[in-house]
């Protein structure tokens, strides 16, 4: 097969017409790289999404009109390759996603406001009874903390905790002042009992039966 010149129109032979993961996986960085410029619509918010599809379907078609190809191997091989690197930047960029994720419970529960909370929890004879002497955390947590370089924070936790007699939820706020940390607020419900377990409420914030939202 004959070399195309660049921008030459040239209808694309049937085999290689076919859906493009490069162009759908990379969209604009394919678009720079095979010389359709019309891939730069992908950067437009909304119409990026409607694009991607587009480049998909029609990407392999533009490439071959827009680029020049030594023959359909050439193209095939340099399709592929965008194919490969598109992938890998997807899972690259969702695997640095998820470990992102994932250790957001580490970071949380490897503060002292954390397990302050979890000590006090753990100590409290009324807890003990309800969930048992057993007690541990789920590994996904809710919550935040701030803490200022001055040595002020802030720090709430949501934490789904279980044991031998039952499961529950904990509810705790804790401030940070001069570099030490002092509860609050430590609340725990317990599933399918009405009335909470009030270990602390030093701001006197009313509490009630039915929920408890922080």
């Amino acid at each position: 097969m004959a070399v195309q010149p660049l921008n030459q129109s040239a209808q694309i032979p049937p085999e290689l017409d076919r859906w493009n993961w490069g162009a759908f996986l990379l969209n604009w960085i394919w678009g720079i790289g095979n010389n359709t410029f019309i891939a730069l619509l992908a950067l437009i918010p909304l119409v990026n999404i409607v694009m991607i599809f587009v480049l998909g379907a029609r990407g392999s078609r533009w490439a071959w009109r827009n680029g020049t190809w030594r023959d359909a191997e050439h193209f095939r091989r340099t399709q592929r390759n965008w194919a490969i690197a598109g992938l890998i930047v997807w899972v690259v960029s969702i695997g640095g996603c998820a470990a992102t994720v994932g250790s957001v419970p580490y970071i949380l529960k490897g503060n002292d406001a954390y397990h302050m909370t979890m000590d006090a929890i753990r100590a409290d004879e009324r807890v003990k009874a309800a969930i048992g002497n057993d007690l541990t955390d789920n590994f996904w947590i809710g919550g935040h903390i701030n803490v200022e370089a001055s040595g002020t924070g802030d720090a709430q936790f949501g934490i789904p905790i279980h044991g031998a007699t039952g499961k529950g939820t904990v509810f705790s706020h804790l401030v940070r002042t001069a570099g030490q940390w002092s509860m609050r607020l430590l609340v725990v419900r317990v599933d399918g009992v009405e009335a909470p377990i009030v270990l602390k409420n030093e701001d006197h914030v009313p509490i009630p039966n039915a929920a408890i939202g922080i």
